[in-house]
């Protein structure tokens, strides 16, 4: 199985487990501490004496907080012991496989089969400015 494929799959059993796509809501049945505050970055993912948690800068619009919380849970599951920086216009487009992943899981957990069809016949770029979301992550999603 593939690094998608898994992402995928994992991302399917949150959804159905807990009967929802909304990060917040993923991490704290998850026991995944978060907290709004100023950050120099747009979120932050920290493992600190065996707990999760996550750092989301107070700056950022509702859209951009559940984008960023969304990439951070995926380092939070995905890569569990790794401490990790959302940097916007750097981490969307990075090799790095800790920021694919995280990019994956979110793209999986905010672009859901049924938003696809609703918006079956948009462009990219209608998408985008119809949901908030970045060019790459639908990308990602599409893939």
């Amino acid at each position: 199985m593939g690094e998608t494929e898994r992402v995928k799959r994992l991302v399917m059993y949150y959804v159905r487990h807990f009967r929802t796509s909304d990060p917040f809501e993923i991490a704290d049945r998850l026991g995944v501490l978060y907290q709004f505050g100023n950050c120099k970055f747009s979120g932050c993912y920290m493992f600190l004496k065996n707990h999760r948690y996550i750092f989301l800068s107070d700056e950022l619009d509702r859209e951009e907080q559940k984008l960023v919380m969304a990439h951070e849970l995926g380092h939070a599951v995905l890569d569990r012991k790794v401490n990790c920086y959302f940097i916007r216009n750097k981490t969307l487009l990075s090799i790095s496989k800790f920021e694919k992943r995280a990019n994956l899981f979110a793209a999986y957990l905010l672009i859901t089969d049924e938003m696809l069809m609703d918006y079956k016949g948009f462009t990219q770029e209608q998408f985008c400015n119809c949901t908030g979301y970045p060019k790459e992550l639908i990308k990602l999603r599409l893939q």
